[in-house]
């Protein structure tokens, strides 16, 4: 659970980068887009495109959509880009209940035959498939003759398409010609004015309990707007370290200062078009206030009954000239371990859990059998000892958590990965528990991203994966 909460008087995390569907912003075209792709779907509209860049929305919007459609619509969702056309007919036949035979024209004669079965009972059937600019073309083409398979009236199949802006230039290809023709309508989710980054980070803030006057100075979210180029990803991310830096600062306001931090804090790509506009280079009062953040979560970790004020000193002596040079001319290191090792030369202590986190462990594995229970004991074990700087998979997020459903996932998952890679993390959200499943322990991001592409395809097919640092990890609990 973020360290804040109680701080800002927040019931749970404003700002985290999963899908959410309480979190939905219609502001910005959203709620429009929204509302058109609820009309095409519903009335018969052939092919749909979402497009817009890493980190606008596409994903939390087709949550919501899949949320907001009638029950007596059947949504199949795809998350995964790579499928061969064969495999694509038989993940959507395994989606709808029908196993789909190997030969690839029986299966697309099954598949047809359950449509119809379904359209018979009253049933629309949608597939929506997320990352499609990463498909290969000739699963484009199959997705192409699956929008042909329809009665004399009624289409049986609508499809959705959700990808990168290279969706766009992938259909402007000649061969991609008779595609583009059945798309009936395109959307864009288009990056956030500075206005509309306001509203949005007002909203996230409601949605999650505060009731306070504006935590974020106008003078912040302009310079939110402009480091996180308006996509809500990364507007996400630098308000989480904003507030983390403030309420380590012991205020209640974010000012350009902790934005500043958490800024130094992140790596954003350059988004492809644009000219990524930030905050100017860091002093050393900012690399400071950006070691704050660890200061914060060292502090949470450590020592929980102390008071933030004594744990991060409010306003830090200003170093030095020569120092602020040294600062200043270092190489890319990350800020906040910079600005850390400068605090504290000595090698940090290895990170713990704090007594109130084991008990977390605890209370929720008495619920369970001696397979959870071995994997919780395993799990506590890893996040005591693991460096902040590793990664971890995340496999899914649940409010089901119940213990009995967590034995049976790992009994299944003992047949497809290696059981003593699989970390269940109990998140304590609310009056229950919320499950975190994480897979694996990899030295840097880099590494666990290639360990995310190995998972096996049921895994890639059902989970939204994200990789999760050690440090994220142990906060949230």
């Amino acid at each position: 659970m973020a360290l804040y909460l109680e701080h800002f008087g927040l019931h749970e995390p404003p700002f985290r980068i999963t899908p959410h569907a309480d979190f939905f912003f219609d502001g910005a075209d959203r709620g429009a887009t929204l509302e058109g792709l609820q009309y095409a779907i519903l009335h018969d509209e052939g092919i749909v495109k979402v497009s817009g860049e890493i980190g606008s929305g596409k994903t939390t919007l087709c949550r919501v959509l899949m949320e907001r459609l009638p029950a007596e619509v059947e949504t199949v969702f795809l998350a995964n880009p790579s499928y061969s056309r064969s495999e694509i007919l038989h993940a959507i036949a395994e989606e709808l209940g029908q196993p789909a035979e190997r030969n690839p024209a029986s299966a697309l004669r099954d598949l047809q035959a359950k449509l119809i079965e379904l359209y018979a009972s009253g049933k629309r059937v949608v597939v929506m498939i997320d990352e499609a600019h990463a498909m290969p073309e000739d699963t484009l083409e199959q997705v192409r003759l699956l929008s042909n398979l329809e009665t004399s009236r009624h289409k049986l199949l609508q499809i959705v398409l959700f990808g990168q802006p290279e969706l766009d230039l992938a259909l402007d290809k000649p061969t991609m010609r008779q595609l583009k023709d059945r798309i009936t309508h395109s959307f864009r989710t288009r990056p956030l004015k500075v206005d509309e980054t306001g509203s949005y980070i007002a909203f996230r803030m409601r949605a999650a309990g505060y009731k306070g006057r504006e935590v974020f100075t106008a003078a912040a979210i302009s310079a939110i707007a402009r480091a996180s180029s308006g996509l809500t990803r990364r507007i996400n991310v630098l308000c989480d370290k904003s507030l983390l830096a403030a309420f380590a600062a012991n205020t209640h306001a974010v000012t350009p200062r902790q934005v500043r931090a958490a800024v130094a804090d992140s790596d954003f790509a350059p988004v492809a078009g644009r000219k990524m506009r930030v905050a100017p280079s860091l002093t050393a009062a900012a690399l400071l206030a950006a070691g704050a953040i660890a200061g914060a979560s060292t502090y949470y970790w450590f020592d929980r009954g102390s008071s933030p004020v004594a744990a991060v000193p409010a306003a830090a002596p200003a170093p030095p000239p020569a120092a602020a040079a040294v600062a200043t001319k270092a190489p890319a290191p990350d800020a906040v371990a910079l600005a850390t090792s400068a605090q504290t030369p000595e090698k940090p202590a290895a990170p713990v859990l704090s007594p109130e986190q084991s008990r977390r462990f605890d209370g929720y594995g008495a619920g369970g059998n001696a397979l959870l229970r071995e994997r919780l004991v395993a799990t506590r074990e890893r996040l005591e000892h693991e460096p902040d700087a590793s990664y971890s998979i995340e496999l899914f997020v649940t409010e089901n958590s119940d213990a009995a459903r967590t034995e049976r996932f790992l009994m299944r998952a003992r047949d497809l990965v290696p059981l003593e890679e699989v970390y269940p993390i109990p998140l304590a959200m609310g009056p229950r528990y919320h499950l975190r499943v994480a897979y694996g322990a990899y030295p840097d991001k880099g590494t666990a991203a290639e360990a995310a592409r190995r998972l096996p395809p049921k895994y890639q097919k059902a989970f939204q994966v994200e990789l999760r640092s050690f440090a994220e990890l142990r906060a949230a609990i």
